[in-house]
Order: C-alpha cells, then sequence, then structure tokens
C-alpha cells in the first residue's frame, strides 16, 4: 500500500505531519507538499518557471510550487519509475473547506488532481484547531481511508472532509452531506506603503447558510461531514434545457 500525502500549508504544517505519523502501520507513506503555505491557490499549475524539490529523509519532499504542481511532481517525477500511489490524502488542512470555499482551496484542488490522474483522493480539513491536536482527526482519516481503500471511488470523483475541533470530546457521528452556501461581505482594504503606492488585502466576514444536509450543518452539530464531489462541473439541468435552445448564430 502506497499512499501520497499533500496539503496547501506547506511542508512543515502539523497537520501534514501528524496525519503522517498516524498513517504510518497503514503502509508506506510518501509525503510531497508545498515549501511553504499555498492556502487559496486553487488548481493552478506552475508553468512560467521549473519546480525544485528539497529532500528531508523519510520520503519526505518540499516542492516550491502550489498544491497541484506538487502532486504533479510526485506522480510523474518523485514516483516515475514506481507504481501510482493507491491513495492521495490531502491535508488535515489548517481551517475548514466548505461550500463555495472549495472552488478557492489548495487542499481540495490537490484532491482534484489525484482524482483527474486516478489515485482515489480525499482532502481533508480541521475547523478552528487548537494548539495543533490533530490527533483525533487523524484518527478518524484513518478509518476513512481505510474505506476508501476497500471500497474504491470511481474516477474523476473524491470525498471532501471536514471536521470540527472537539478538544477531548467524542464526535458525534458521521454525516454524508451536500456542499453548502457561504456568504462573503468581502472587503478589500486599501493601504498606502512608504514610497507612496497603494496595495491591498482582501479580506471579509464569512456568514454561513445553515441548510440541513449540508457540510456546515453537520460539522456545526459536532460531526464529521463527508461530501462527495466530482471533477465534472457540468449542470445537467441547464444542459438539458439548453438542448431546445433555439438560437441562430
Amino acid at each position: 500500500m502506497l499512499v501520497l500525502l499533500t496539503n496547501d500549508d506547506g511542508i512543515h504544517a502539523p497537520g501534514l505531519n501528524t496525519l503522517a505519523r498516524q498513517m504510518q502501520s497503514f503502509g508506506e507513506i510518501i509525503v510531497v507538499a508545498p515549501d511553504r503555505e499555498q492556502s487559496a491557490s486553487s488548481h493552478s499549475l506552475t508553468l512560467t518557471r521549473p519546480l525544485r524539490i528539497m529532500e528531508f529523509g523519510d520520503s519526505r519532499y518540499a516542492v516550491d510550487g502550489t498544491p497541484t504542481d506538487a502532486v504533479m511532481v510526485a506522480v510523474h517525477g518523485i514516483l516515475k519509475n514506481r507504481r501510482k500511489p493507491d491513495l492521495l490524502i490531502s491535508g488535515i488542512n489548517h481551517g475548514a473547506n466548505m461550500g463555495d470555499d472549495v472552488s478557492y482551496s489548495g487542499t481540495v484542488a490537490a484532491a482534484i488532481e489525484g482524482s483527474i490522474i486516478g489515485i482515489p483522493s480525499m482532502a481533508v480539513s480541521l475547523i478552528n484547531p487548537e494548539a495543533g491536536d490533530f490527533v483525533p482527526a487523524a484518527r478518524v482519516v484513518r478509518k476513512i481511508a481505510r474505506w476508501v481503500v476497500q471500497n474504491g471511488l470511481p474516477q474523476f470523483s473524491f470525498l471532501n472532509i471536514n471536521m470540527p475541533y472537539i478538544g477531548n470530546k467524542s464526535f458525534k457521528g458521521i454525516k454524508v452531506t451536500r456542499l453548502g452556501r457561504r456568504i462573503y461581505n468581502d472587503v478589500v482594504v486599501e493601504k498606502v506603503d512608504p514610497r507612496g503606492k497603494n496595495y491591498y488585502w482582501i479580506a471579509g466576514d464569512p456568514e454561513w447558510v445553515d441548510v440541513e444536509g449540508s457540510d456546515y450543518a453537520a460539522v456545526s452539530r459536532g460531526m464529521v461531514s463527508i461530501s462527495p464531489l466530482k471533477v465534472d462541473m457540468t449542470d445537467s439541468k441547464l444542459h438539458e434545457k439548453l438542448k431546445d435552445m433555439k438560437l441562430k448564430i
């Protein structure tokens, strides 16, 4: 069993390292992750410069690129003379990746890339982790990973898993969910640097819409949320409607 671990928080992130330790008994573990934080990098690839790798020993590698770069380099570079990984896990992310956030998430994008390549893939996030305590979440990931290995996932589909931080308490179960809705009251903060040039910070206070059956509803009730997602973003209902569109060009 060969398991590829990655993330968007960087090679030294506590969530990734805790997961790597918890997965040691699962099989051979290889960690290939960005060399620094790449949050909100989405599914971007680096195409305008070469990518460099730093090896830390114990099958741990840092790539000076995005999470998607890390997956590409791992599968088509570092592991090119070996078999494809049996499982890819991206995380454990420091913070939620629910609802509309998945379109921005580097954590989720790494799982998307894995599913495109044909590797059963999972993206995992822990909401508001305190004191770096990722152990309970990592144990849950290991259980879900075993189910995925035994049952498989369709190619181009993957799991997006979110967990609330529970401290010394127990999770209140697992819920299979759909993506929720997060409304951002986006704010662009304008400032001036010492040379008189304007620069901007993107900020904003998010608000969740509490819809039954959503990822947010599950984690807000202390449950582990598992959202099955797929790469194909075709709107099937709208596709059927547009098939009858009589438009002359």
